[in-house]
Order: C-alpha cells, then structure tokens, then sequence
C-alpha cells in the first residue's frame, strides 16, 4: 500500500464494516463490495461502492481493500489512575484489593503527576485513533472534588478539538445518603460543564437501594447524564442492574444512563440474567464490558486458576437491541497490569472470550458508536457528512481481525497524524 498524501481526496478500495454501509450496498457472495471516501473540508462527502477492477483515480489514495474505520469512542477509562503500577507494591487478588492499593497511592497524586499520567494517556489515546475518551475520577469528600477533577477539566479544555475528552464523578454512594447532599453534590458536577456527569460505584458489599435512587433522582433534578460502575462481581444475587432499569423507566428519567461492567449477569441463573437484559432493552442504558480489567479481577485468588471469565452477556445484549460498547478500563495501574490506550486490546479480547464471530462487520461497532453515549442515538450509523477521523488498518486481514490491527494510519478531519 502506497503512504498516504498530505490530505488525500480520495480513498479508494477501502473495506468497511456492513453496519456502517448504506442499504442497497452491492455485494458478492461473501463481502461488500469496497468504497471510495471522498473527503473535502475534513469531512466525508461521498460514500460509493468501486466495482471490481475499477481503477483509482490519479492523486486518490488506493488503500487496496485495506480495513477501515471511523475514529474510537473508549467510553470507560480511569486516568486518574493510570500508570501508577511501578510504584505500587504487593497487590491483593481482586477487585477490593485493587481498590485498597489505589487508596495509598494518593499521597503522590499531585497536580504535576495527575497531569503528567493522564496526558501521557491522552497522547496514547490519540495515536491510537481515539476520537471521544472518557474517564472515571474518584471523588471520596463530600466537600470538596478531587484535585484529578480540576486537571482533567483542564485537558478537556486543551484537547479540545483533538479528543474529545469526558469526565464522570466516581463518587461514593454512601455520600448520596442525604436528599439535599445528594442535590449538592450532582449539582456540583453539574456546574463542571457539558462534558461532565454523574457517577458511582455499585455493588452488593454496599447496596444501599434507597441512596441509589436519590443519586439518580439528584442526577434527574439538575440534568445530568449518568455513567455507574454496576454489579462488578461475580455474585448471582447483585441486583444493581436490574433495580436501575427499572427505576429509570418508574422515574421516566430524561437522560442517558451507561452503566459499564455488569459481570454479575453472567453468573447469575438464565431466567434472572435474561429479565435483567429485557428490562434494561426497555430503558435508556448503555451497557459497556470492559474485558481486559474484568478478565484479571473476577475470581481472583492467590495460586488459584480462576474458573470464571467475568465477561458479561454481551451477545445476549446485542440480541436485544441494547447499545454496547468495549472500552479499555484500567491501564497500568493495580486494577490492571497491562493496557495501552488502545480500544483495538479490548476489541481482541472480547473476540476471543466472547467468542464473538465476524467481529469486523458485526462487532467493530462497539468501538466506534459515539452515538450511543448521547440522549438520542441514531437510528443508523452513517459515514456521509462526519468528520474525516479515519481509522486505516495497514496489516490487518478481514478474517482475522483484530490480529495485527496494531499497525495503522490515522486519519484527523483528512489528514494522517504522526505515528
């Protein structure tokens, strides 16, 4: 494949994944037939299918059928506390051990580190093809937001127009015990700004029903969006998921609600994880695995093989029309050892665990539908008018996917990026 112009005009012979293809799409017996992309301005403005044996046109950039795809969402990441791991120590197995390693780690989270790690994710993210991240910050005081708050506000404001970069309010749910400080704390949030929402972490050694309900309803009252950490844990009796669906639609709440890991449901009995699924079908959740980090941390025990993969039902999920993305989660830190930045792990991962089929034409989706983090998702996904954040997998093979996706060339509004 020939390196790309400056700002190509043309991309010829490009394969694209079938749901992002118009209907009507010629195709053969096995694959679409490839497109061309035409850009002007830094956008796509013409989408069309390039018959076999019809030739590029003078100056076009003629990818010769190599994969493409629209710019990541990584929907669930923690830059707060990325890349602490070298300076942690010993680490109990699982997910509260995790948590208890963090803890001692904040003494050294001052202004310069926060920012150094987390920008140092930000570059990571970008050279990946990231388009839109967003991160979880912990908040554990009632009264005053964490200093990670105020630096991600700050990269927000600088990355703009590069990432678009989100931040969520991990706060404990204890805190919203209290009507008028739940009120408070969401809409201290609230007065972050647009790219910011509403948090917490939501899980059986805690559930507290009643204070999940005034987080939400304190959420409702000031307009946030809200993005939990649900049911992470491999017990049949978590019930956060199930209770949050349904008092989203007894509240008739406005907004858009994801709720990332969800592991519970893959150990819980069929009839119970199959209601849970159609309740949350029925309300305005997005669901988000996050393969990498659920893989290490779901039934951890010292010199033990764990048993269970802590994935949760994702193909059941999809079969229900629910939006689902993958997402990197932790990098580098207690709660993950491994991790780059790249949502293309997370993809792999899942193919494999999940033993997701075709997962280039069905799957690749869950790491490119922005739309679904947003109040109104499209009703399909479209190519024609977007930006030109283009995702050229100069290695890759359509049967093998996402095996050797690490090689790549990254397209911003047209222009390839530096590697």
């Amino acid at each position: 494949m020939p390196p790309p112009p400056a700002a190509p005009a043309f991309i010829a012979h490009a394969r694209l994944p079938r749901w992002l293809l118009p209907p009507g799409w010629p195709s053969d017996a096995r694959s679409p037939a490839l497109a061309g992309i035409e850009i002007a301005h830094g956008r796509v403005t013409r989408l069309a299918p390039m018959l076999p044996g019809t030739a590029a046109a003078p100056g076009a950039w003629d990818v010769q059928g190599a994969l493409v795809l629209p710019g990541f969402v990584d929907a669930h990441t923690h830059l707060d506390k990325a890349f602490i791991l070298p300076r942690i120590g010993p680490v109990k197995p699982g997910l509260l051990g995790a948590i208890d390693a963090v803890i001692g780690d904040r003494a050294h989270w001052t202004h310069a580190d926060l920012r150094e790690r987390a920008e140092r994710g930000l570059r990571w993210a970008w050279a990946a093809g990231t388009t839109h991240l967003r991160t979880h910050i912990d908040w554990w005081d009632p009264h005053t937001p964490p200093l990670a708050w105020q630096v991600i506000a700050e990269l927000a404001a600088e990355w703009r127009g590069r990432v678009h970069l989100e931040q969520v309010a991990m706060i404990k749910l204890a805190l919203f015990k209290d009507e008028a400080e739940a009120r408070r704390l969401a809409q201290r949030v609230a007065d972050t700004g647009p790219h910011a929402l509403l948090g917490g972490f939501v899980h059986s050694s805690h559930w507290d029903p009643a204070t999940l309900r005034r987080l939400v309803l304190a959420a409702q009252a000031v307009d946030l969006d809200l993005d939990l950490h649900v049911d992470e844990e491999l017990n049949p009796d978590a019930q956060g998921l199930s209770f949050l669906a349904h008092l989203l639609r007894e509240i008739g709440f406005a907004g858009r609600v994801v709720c990332g890991h969800n592991c519970a449901l893959a150990a819980q009995p069929e009839a119970v994880a199959m209601a849970t699924l159609d309740a949350v079908a029925r309300a305005p959740i997005t669901l988000v695995s996050l393969p990498i980090t659920n893989l290490l941390l779901q039934d951890a025990v010292t010199d033990r093989t764990p048993r269970l993969r802590g994935l949760t039902l994702v193909k059941e999920a999809r079969a229900r029309g629910i939006p689902l993305l993958f997402a990197s989660d932790n990098v580098q830190d207690p709660f993950c050892r491994a991790g780059s930045l790249d949502p293309l792990e997370a993809m792999q991962t899942a193919a494999l665990v999940g033993q997701l089929d075709t997962p280039f034409d069905a799957w690749s989706d869950a790491l490119c539908r922005r739309d679904w983090l947003l109040r109104t998702p499209l009703p399909r996904a479209t190519l024609e008018g977007a930006s030109a954040d283009l995702v050229v997998f100069t290695a890759a093979d359509i049967h093998a996917w996402p095996s050797r996706s690490a090689p790549r060339v990254v397209l911003r509004q047209g222009q390839p990026i530096a590697p």
